[in-house]
């Protein structure tokens, strides 16, 4: 299921997890919008200051030494 975590710096009460399948994020004059399947979900202007990171993916391993 595809998730993100949406942080907004010095107001940690505001920071949500949005999760759905499928979830897709596109930038769009100044917008960060969020839809699924029935359509836009959520959407956070520019000016928010807002971190948006993906959450659903595995980290990747760590290189090796040969």
């Amino acid at each position: 299921m595809t998730a993100y975590l949406i942080r907004h710096p010095g107001k940690a009460r505001d920071d949500i997890l949005i999760e759905d399948d499928p979830l897709t994020l596109t930038f769009t004059g100044g917008w960060a919008i969020f839809a699924d399947a029935d359509g836009v979900c959520h959407a956070i202007p520019a000016e928010a200051g807002a971190h948006i990171e993906r959450v659903d993916q595995p980290p990747e391993p760590a290189p090796t030494k040969e």
